[in-house]
């Protein structure tokens, strides 16, 4: 919608704000078991407190390098912009097996009870579609970090994601995985990639 002010002998037409383009590089990392205490719900990014996600801040504190989304046993798959609660859900192998049965249009958080409605969480397409918009391009280069059952998932749903056209079909997919020392640096070098595109993490 535009927005005009009419002045004597003077028509300004004011064009709407745009929303600033995102990286096409897409992060998605495990959840982190060890979280900031805090009554109420704070963005993902602020409430897990691992390794990770501290080498994650420290690396890309305005988010200008990467978009990043978290994998979580309690909300699925999520932008780490998201608010959520503090919670203690580990992943599990049935856990990994109903993510990946749920594809793209499964809901998470899941109901407490089968019998209860199934309208309030999200699922994984929304999200990326998100990500997609944001960067007003298929994503070209998405790194995942976790452990094995969260890789499984992140596999799983790249398929989805390509599906989907939110992510490229030559996209380059690094897999971040090991000892947490290994893990930091690898990140650390993933996302100091996009300031040199030359270079190889």
């Amino acid at each position: 919608m535009k927005v005009a002010w009419h002045l004597p002998l003077l028509d300004r037409t004011v064009p709407p704000a745009r929303s600033r383009q995102r990286p096409a590089r897409l992060a998605i990392m495990a959840c982190s078991g060890t979280k900031r205490e805090g009554a109420g719900r704070m963005p993902a990014i602020e409430r897990y407190n691992g390794p990770l996600w501290q080498t994650l801040r420290s690396v890309d504190p305005n988010g200008s390098l990467a978009q990043v989304a978290f994998l979580s046993a309690r909300y699925g798959f999520r932008s780490a912009s998201a608010e959520i609660a503090d919670y203690d859900v580990r992943l599990t192998r049935d856990l990994t097996d109903a993510m990946i049965a749920g594809g793209m249009t499964t809901r998470w958080p899941r109901p407490r009870l089968p019998s209860m409605p199934d309208d309030a969480g999200i699922h994984p397409g929304v999200e990326i579609a998100g990500f997609h918009h944001a960067a007003r391009e298929p994503l070209r280069d998405v790194a995942l970090i976790g452990g094995a059952l969260y890789l499984e998932v992140m596999r799983a749903f790249l398929v989805g994601f390509r599906e989907m056209g939110c992510l490229a079909s030559d996209a380059t997919i690094t897999e971040i995985n090991g000892p947490i020392g290994f893990m930091r640096r690898d990140l650390r070098l993933w996302l100091q990639a996009a300031q040199n595109p030359h270079s190889k993490p």
